[in-house]
């Protein structure tokens, strides 16, 4: 005990840095504080009011000397004990690793790389040393964290070696430590996740008899690319559970799908059909994205489609909005055969055969009149189905959040004026086009049998969900 008071006593008189002492430094460009390594360190002794004997006091240097066992002559010249801990390393490497370091992170950054280092030469060294040395030999850590103590004062007001000092160890961290990125460590869990998911979507689909009410429960989530067109197919009704009748099933409704064209398509230059075509006509230019619908085989296309549902629904007709209702049942159809391609904006249907897209042109007018089935009243005289939906809107906003409300209502802002379109084209004009086709993976599912076709209540939240976030 009496060793120990002696010691205590020694490290209150020091002024001085002692050797081997390894200080709390705080900051990414620093080695980490390991407390396994130092234990040692932050034990506590407690305070024993005892006298230093003065015979003692040589014996107890040196008794912390050798458990140091890394103690350099005291002094206030760092540079030497930099040159000291660092004199087996080769320069040339040290430097030319530095100014890589340098290059690279000024790239990353958007500024030019610095051509000179205003730091001192040996300041350099300790922090591009190998990874064994780093971990094995603790002197190397201590004179890294000296010398940047010792720097900072005098690297206040100088910018340059601020930037270097926050630029080097973030690469070298990344190079010591031999670990993969947080992201890449994210994106693989997520990919096996991923993985997961399509293997169950995988299995359900290919049972004899699909399980629909677990393909819907799994379909809440989202849908893997890979089997959203089936799943699509089979939530909207178009394609029967049972994997036998499929086939038969696509055959005949390609069939009279193109049956329907023959008999009705030539009339649309009739003069009572001419003022629907002449309407869808102009509306299709003006969807998006503008890549995909401005080509002349996905134009004619979309024209049929619309054209041949209006002459058959003639209790609404074409209206506005129904258009932009058709390019996410074609964009998730037609990607099945371009798996590569994962920008909307570069599909180039001229790359798929003419066989496949005329089957994609009937999967997609089957899919979309199965969707309007439920929100045909949306389209009818006076609308009274967007009227209701805003009405529900309105007040679902003045349950959660009255002040919004309140607001609304001071400044006369009626839930119609921009709710309508919301209502009208289920927010295909607000959101990107992957974001849309992720959220009808949901509205697919969004409410019980048989009335799984109608996103009303899903597409309601959504909107108050849009209206509340921005």
């Amino acid at each position: 005990m009496a060793s120990d008071g002696a010691r205590k006593q020694f490290w209150k008189r020091s002024t001085s840095k002692v050797p081997g002492s390894i200080q709390h430094v705080y900051g990414a460009q620093h080695p980490p504080f390991d407390p396994l390594l130092h234990s040692t360190l932050l034990k506590s002794t407690p305070k024993v009011p005892t006298t230093p004997v003065k015979a003692k006091r040589v014996s107890t240097f040196q008794e912390f000397e050798s458990n140091t066992s890394d103690a350099w002559d005291a002094g206030e010249d760092d540079d030497e004990l930099l040159a000291m801990a660092a004199q087996s390393l080769n320069t040339e490497v040290v430097m030319e690793t530095a100014h890589r370091v340098l290059r690279n992170h000024s790239q990353q950054q958007g500024r030019p790389a610095p051509q000179q280092v205003p730091t001192p030469e040996p300041e350099l060294q300790p922090v591009a040393e190998p990874p064994p040395a780093l971990i094995g030999d603790l002197r190397l850590v201590k004179s890294v964290s000296e010398s940047h103590t010792s720097c900072a004062a005098e690297s206040a007001s100088d910018p340059v070696p601020l930037q270097r000092s926050q630029s080097l160890p973030h690469s070298a961290t990344v190079t010591l430590g031999g670990m993969p990125e947080p992201s890449t460590l994210g994106s693989s869990a997520l990919s096996e996740r991923e993985a997961s998911r399509l293997d169950k979507f995988k299995q359900l689909l290919a049972e004899p008899n699909t399980d629909l009410e677990e393909l819907r429960k799994l379909s809440w989530s989202g849908i893997p690319k890979p089997v959203r067109p089936m799943t699509w197919k089979l939530l909207s009704g178009y394609l029967p559970a049972n994997v036998e009748r499929r086939p038969a099933t696509l055959q005949r409704k390609q069939k009279e799908y193109f049956a329907f064209i023959e008999h009705y398509y030539d009339s649309r230059n009739d003069e009572v059909h001419q003022d629907t075509y002449r309407q869808i006509h102009i509306d299709i230019p003006r969807m998006s994205p503008e890549a995909l619908i401005l080509q002349p085989k996905v134009t004619e296309i979309f024209e049929r489609i619309l054209f041949i549902w209006a002459i058959r629904h003639p209790a609404s007709g074409y209206v506005q909005g129904i258009n932009d209702l058709v390019t996410p049942f074609f964009v998730v159809f037609i990607c099945e055969y371009i798996v590569e391609e994962e920008d909307v904006d570069r599909l180039n249907i001229s790359r798929v055969p003419a066989e496949v897209v005329r089957n994609v042109e009937a999967d997609t007018y089957w899919c979309m009149s199965k969707l309007l089935d439920g929100i045909q009243d949306n389209y009818t005289f006076a609308q009274p189905g967007i009227q209701m939906k805003v009405k529900m809107l309105e007040e679902l906003v003045s349950r959660i959040d009255e002040p919004v409300h309140q607001h609304l209502d001071q400044h006369e802002v009626r839930y119609l004026q921009f709710a309508f379109r919301w209502m009208n084209n289920l927010l295909m004009r607000e959101l990107p086009l992957h974001c849309t086709i992720r959220l009808w993976d949901t509205y697919q599912v969004s409410a019980p049998p048989p009335a799984s076709r109608n996103p009303r209540a899903f597409h309601i939240s959504t909107c108050t969900f849009v209206l509340l976030s921005s």
